[in-house]
């Protein structure tokens, strides 16, 4: 198994391409793993600080209950693997 060219597969109901099972995708957030039982309900942007970042998606190895946008997981800023990337996004 290996990574696909982006934009090879089908979109998403949202017209969204690779959201899940690529790679795993560094958020901007800090990771905590108790952060949303204490957070608010709409679009939390995780901790302020911490020592790891959030990753989401899975990748191309993982099972298909990791391939998921809401599944999380997280990584230090310095960690790199053949299964972890990053999405360029303009808001």
């Amino acid at each position: 198994m290996a990574t696909h060219p982006v934009g090879a597969k089908d979109a998403n109901d949202l017209g969204l391409y690779d959201m899940s099972g690529n790679l795993y995708e560094w958020c901007w957030d800090w990771y905590d793993a108790d952060y949303y039982d204490v957070s608010s309900a709409g679009d939390p942007t995780g901790p302020s600080t911490g020592y790891s970042r959030v990753l989401r998606g899975g990748s191309w190895s993982s099972n298909s209950m990791r391939c998921r946008s809401a599944d999380r997981t997280y990584g230090t800023p310095s960690y790199n693997h053949n299964t972890v990337g990053f999405r360029v996004a303009r808001r």
